[in-house]
């Protein structure tokens, strides 16, 4: 069994940073995208960042904020923020897709860390 455990959320005001973090735990082969998404309140959930082995990728409303990162040897993916605005307040879900020996390749969910930017 695959589990993700995000932490590092909180609440922030504007212009702060947040840094936040996704270990990714289980039996598994390997890890290939792992990605941020997050959710605001009355908004469908959007995809913030991911990265693979090749590179990474942003959403517009992030670039030049937001970085992610990993650590392959901890299985862990790292979302740094910065320059924080209020409307990057929501449910931030980490996304892995990971290779699971009997399953095959699989998209993983955690249950989402609360980011809460004020003015």
């Amino acid at each position: 069994q695959v589990q993700l455990v995000e932490s590092g959320g909180g609440l922030v005001q504007a212009g702060g940073s947040l840094r936040l973090s996704c270990v990714v735990s289980g039996s598994f082969r390997s890890i290939n995208t792992m990605g941020w998404y997050r959710k605001a309140p009355g908004k469908q959930r959007e995809l913030a960042a991911y990265i693979t082995n090749l590179g990474t990728n942003y959403a517009d409303s992030v670039k030049g904020r937001f970085a992610i990162s990993r650590d392959n040897a901890k299985n862990t993916v790292f979302l740094q923020m910065n320059s924080l605005k209020p409307e990057d307040t929501g449910l931030y879900y980490c996304n892995a897709n990971v290779y699971v020996y009997s399953l095959g390749s699989r998209d993983y969910w955690g249950q989402g860390t609360q980011v809460t930017v004020s003015i």
